[in-house]
């Protein structure tokens, strides 16, 4: 099943198919960023004049430059129902319902048109994009100099496409809400379980294509329960939510790096690229900013990175069974900094042992039970199960 499509996507998509249906050489879609008094371009899609880019990092045009925003794009009209209008470079408006030309006077008019001749273009068809009632940008379609001028029916097609563009970004916008709450831990904004299963199976992929080198810090917050006990949960949470902002402060060290929150007072850090030794300069960062939070008892950090000497990584499941044992081993040794899978004699390493030793025979009757519960994936490449080793 296809990906379903970014925001960005979507509106490109939307300039794109609304160019095609009204035969234009180009066509633009902004936003009108009301706190900044701006039409901001989000994409140009078709035949770019200079200076144009796809994706425009910085295109911008005052709103005071074009009245029609003003008048058109306001909650007046938006109560009714807001109609394309035509420009051309000659100067002269063409159809389009409520007034459109020549409604809102000249000035904007001479805007349109200057833009128009000076990209080498002959006409364009605007219309107001309305999206929860209120407006939300524009789409532009021009056609080059020569071409056929756009008439009062282009102007009614281009209303109808601006409000099927509303539309799919109105979907978009909530399918992304959806797969926001999915993939975020709500007490502290951080990434998810889920997120750090999805993004930990890319990486690994990525690793046994090219190489990359792939790191997992799992820590495991201490004294959280005593706060919850002695101070009660809201305090707890507090806790949690301070903790959560030295991880992404430390996370933002390591480039491209996810922080996340597994559940309860454990956390990790993923990262892909940076060096083994560069990850646990910042685990050990971390710890030292844990440790001096006012509430709490400190972090027990463990590391495991495939540049260190941990052996083959051929599945998500076995970093974080190696991150996951080193952690504990920190909490073990009540270590101040992190522990390193692997560094302690390669694969001959306890906490290497400890994660790849097959889980013991369990009692007649009784799934198999690990010495160590290790974190079960419901999912995952390579995985063998809950409580296999992979």
């Amino acid at each position: 099943m296809a990906a379903a499509y970014t925001p960005l996507e979507s509106v490109e998509a939307a300039a794109e198919g609304a160019r095609r249906a009204l035969g234009g050489s180009f066509a633009a879609v902004s936003v009108w960023e009301r706190e900044h008094g701006r039409l901001r371009v989000l994409v140009n899609v078709g035949e770019l004049a200079a200076g144009e880019e796809r994706f425009p990092g910085s295109e911008f045009y005052p709103v005071h430059a074009f009245p029609e925003i003003a008048s058109f794009l306001h909650e007046d009209w938006v109560g009714g129902a807001p109609q394309a209008w035509v420009e051309t470079a000659g100067g002269g408006g063409g159809g389009g319902g409520g007034g459109a030309g020549g409604g809102a006077g000249g000035s904007y008019c001479h805007q349109r048109v200057a833009a128009l001749r000076r990209r080498g273009r002959g006409c364009c068809v605007v219309a107001p994009i309305v999206l929860h009632g209120r407006a939300w940008g524009e789409l532009y379609v021009a056609r080059p100099v020569g071409a056929p001028v756009f008439e009062a029916g282009d102007a009614e097609f281009a209303t109808v496409l601006a409000a099927v563009t509303a539309s799919g970004i109105a979907q978009t916008e909530r399918l992304e809400e959806v797969r926001r709450l999915a993939f975020t831990d709500p007490l502290t904004g951080l990434a998810n379980r889920r997120a750090v299963d999805a993004r930990l199976d890319e990486a690994v992929e990525r690793h046994q294509l090219d190489g990359v080198v792939v790191s997992l810090v799992v820590c495991d917050l201490n004294g959280l329960k005593r706060v919850n006990d002695t101070l009660g949960h809201a305090v707890g949470d507090r806790l949690l939510e301070r903790f959560g902002s030295v991880l992404s402060l430390c996370g933002a060290l390591l480039p491209g790096a996810l922080a996340a929150r597994l559940g309860g007072d454990e956390f990790c850090l993923l990262t892909v690229g940076p060096a083994a030794d560069e990850v646990v300069r910042v685990a050990d960062e971390l710890c030292r900013r844990a440790a001096s939070l006012e509430l709490g008892e400190g972090v027990a950090c463990g590391v495991a990175s495939t540049g260190d000497p941990i052996g083959p990584v051929r599945s998500a499941r076995r970093l974080f069974r190696l991150a996951d044992a080193a952690q504990y081993r920190a909490k073990g040794l009540r270590a101040s900094g992190a522990v390193v899978a692997g560094r302690d004699g390669g694969r001959e390493d306890p906490v290497v042992r400890m994660a790849d030793r097959p889980p013991p025979a369990a009692p007649p009757g009784v799934g198999a039970v690990e010495r160590r519960r290790f974190r079960g994936r419901g999912r995952g490449r390579g995985g063998t199960g809950p409580s296999g080793a992979a």
